[in-house]
C-alpha cells in the first residue's frame, strides 16, 4: 500500500507541474506557479481552483490599494486603530493551534497523549497595546503575541483600517460564484509559526508588510502528517507583580469538558539535530518522501492556497517590525474530490491512521491559517 501511495504522491505532482524533488535536493526545490498580472476569472478557474493548483501572483494586484503603502509604515495603522479594543492571542512560544506537551503526563488517561493541541489565551488589549506586545514578543520571555482572531475579524474589529484594502478580490469572487465568507487581518512577528494544517476554504492571502513562507502539500499527501487525535486544552495567564513590573506567565490547563482534535504529528522545523532525529525516525513518510512546496509571499503578493492544501507558515517582519497579512476565505465545494479525500485518508499505511475515525468526525471544524 504504501508504494502505490507513494506513487500517487509522484503523478498528482506530475499532473499539478509541481514535480516531486527529493528533500535533499534543494536545487530542483517545486515552485508555485507564479503569474505577473492577477489573470482573469476564466483562466484562474480553468487552470487553479479546478486542478487544485496554487497560485501566487505579483504585487500588481494590489498595488491600488491604500494599505500597500500605508501599512507598511512605522505608525498609520497604530494611529487608525488607536481607540480600537482587540483580541491578541498569546502563548510562550509562538505555537498557537499546535501541539504541546501534555500538561498532565502521568494521570491516568494521558499515557497514550503525551501531548495535546494547544490553544493560545486570548485577551482584549488596545490597539496600540497589541503592537507594542507584538513587537516586544520574545520566546525568552515566555510571552509571544499574534493577531490573529479568525473571525472576520478585518470586517469586524478591524473595520476602522478596512477600507484600505478591497472587499473581495474580483477575479476570484467571479470564478468562484461567491464571495468571501470571511476576510481576517494577521499581525505577527517572525517567532509566530502556524503547525502543518487545512482549511476548507479557497483562500487568497495577501501579505502587506513583511514575507510570509509556506511549506505546501497537496491533499494527496494527507498520510505524510500522521493526522492523529490529541486532547484538547488551552492557555490559561497567570499574572503578578513584581518589583513594580507586571508579569505574566501562561500555564496549559486541559479544557473540560474534554475534547479531541486530529491534528498532524509533525513538526518540519524541529530545533535542535536531536529533535531532527526524533522527527524523522516517528514520521518518516514526511521526512523520506517529496520535498515540500516551498513558497515565500512578499509584501504586495498574494497566494491563491486551494481548498484541503496542507501548509505550515512562518513569517518575516517588515521594517515596521510587524509582518501583517490579510486574508479571503471563500467557502470551499464539498463535490467528489472531498469524497476521493475522504477515502484516501481512510486507507491505512502502517501506524499512519491513527485518529482516523476522530479527523472524520471533526474535520469541518479546522478553519485556521
Amino acid at each position: 500500500m504504501e508504494r502505490t501511495v507513494r506513487e500517487l504522491w509522484a503523478e498528482s505532482r506530475d499532473l499539478l507541474g509541481l514535480g516531486s524533488p527529493s528533500p535533499d535536493d534543494t536545487a530542483a526545490a517545486s515552485a508555485v506557479p507564479r503569474a505577473d498580472l492577477p489573470p482573469t476569472p476564466l483562466a484562474f478557474l480553468r487552470d487553479h481552483v479546478s486542478p487544485g493548483r496554487p497560485l501566487l501572483v505579483s504585487a500588481a494586484g494590489t498595488r491600488h490599494w491604500p494599505a500597500a503603502s500605508l501599512w507598511p509604515t512605522a505608525s498609520y495603522i497604530t494611529d487608525a486603530l488607536r481607540s480600537t479594543a482587540v483580541s491578541l492571542h498569546l502563548t510562550p512560544d509562538g505555537r498557537a493551534d499546535a501541539l504541546a506537551p501534555h500538561p498532565h503526563p502521568g494521570r491516568p488517561g494521558s499515557s497514550s497523549a503525551p501531548k495535546c493541541f494547544a490553544s493560545a489565551h486570548v485577551r482584549r488589549v488596545d490597539f496600540p497595546t497589541a503592537v507594542r506586545l507584538i513587537r516586544g514578543s520574545d520566546p525568552a520571555a515566555g510571552v509571544v503575541a499574534y493577531a490573529q482572531q479568525q473571525d472576520d475579524c478585518l470586517r469586524g474589529e478591524y473595520a476602522a483600517v478596512a477600507g484600505d484594502v478591497d472587499a473581495h478580490v474580483p477575479w476570484a469572487s467571479e470564478a468562484l460564484g461567491s464571495l468571501p465568507e470571511a476576510v481576517n487581518l494577521w499581525i505577527g512577528n517572525a517567532h509566530s509559526v502556524t503547525s502543518f494544517h487545512k482549511d476548507h476554504y479557497d483562500n487568497i492571502y495577501v501579505v502587506v508588510s513583511g514575507e510570509k513562507h509556506f511549506l505546501l502539500l497537496p491533499p494527496t499527501e494527507h498520510h505524510r502528517l500522521y493526522v492523529r487525535d490529541y486532547p484538547a486544552a488551552h492557555y490559561v495567564a497567570e499574572e503578578k507583580d513584581t518589583d513594580g513590573e507586571h508579569q505574566v506567565r501562561l500555564k496549559l490547563e486541559m479544557e473540560e469538558p474534554g475534547r479531541i482534535v486530529p491534528w498532524s504529528s509533525v513538526d518540519p522545523c524541529p530545533g535542535s539535530p536531536e529533535e531532527m532525529a526524533a522527527q524523522a525516525s516517528s514520521f518518516p513518510l514526511y521526512f523520506d518522501g517529496p520535498a515540500p512546496i516551498r513558497c515565500t509571499v512578499r509584501a504586495g503578493e498574494m497566494l491563491y492556497l486551494p481548498s484541503m492544501w496542507f501548509h505550515h507558515v512562518s513569517q518575516s517582519p517588515g521594517p515596521n517590525g510587524l509582518t501583517i497579512a490579510v486574508n479571503y476565505w471563500y467557502d470551499m465545494q464539498f463535490d467528489i474530490k472531498y469524497a476521493y479525500f475522504n477515502f484516501l485518508r481512510s486507507l491505512e499505511i502502517d501506524d499512519c491512521s491513527s485518529g482516523e475515525a476522530g479527523a472524520l468526525e471533526g474535520d469541518l471544524e479546522e478553519k485556521n491559517n
